[in-house]
């Protein structure tokens, strides 16, 4: 699994002018799955997302979670995270997950980080063609893959 990581102070998505999920100040999470991918990554990930200390202390120090804070989550599925641009110039996403492996693995991220957040997870569609909104704080944005722990 890949994801970007981008501390917010406001994030929403919309669906066919519909708004599906929205957060004030916060993490907006793009999230890319492969077919190699298992519950391990989500558990690792999802520990991570939420104990990453990029909020401010009242010191000015990136030293507190979205959990002490009292964030929000805006989760966002994002198949091009596994884009290969190797050869040419048109990305190939052969390693990006088909929804029926994606699907189920995109839910448990949801309940996984719901569950380690402490409250519920606002989400976009899987598959749906989403205009993302957000206002980075910072800005910060982290990547991760949990194939390439550091």
């Amino acid at each position: 699994m890949r994801i970007v990581i981008q501390r917010v102070t406001e994030a929403s998505v919309q669906v066919d002018g519909n708004t599906t999920g929205e957060i004030a100040a916060g993490l907006l999470v793009l999230l890319g799955i492969e077919d190699v991918d298992t519950e391990e990554d989500i558990a690792w990930l999802s520990n991570k997302i939420v104990n990453l200390r990029i909020f401010n202390d009242e010191n000015g120090v990136m030293n507190r979670s979205v959990v002490e804070t009292g964030g929000g989550i805006l989760l966002v599925s994002q198949f091009t995270l596994h884009a290969s641009t190797k050869k040419g110039n048109r990305p190939s996403y052969i390693r990006a997950s088909k929804a029926e492996f994606a699907v189920p693995m995109y839910e448990k991220m949801i309940g996984q980080l719901a569950k380690d957040l402490g409250r519920p997870v606002q989400t976009g569609v899987f598959g749906a063609d989403m205009k993302v909104r957000l206002l980075n704080d910072g800005p910060v944005t982290i990547t991760m893959d949990s194939k390439a722990k550091e």
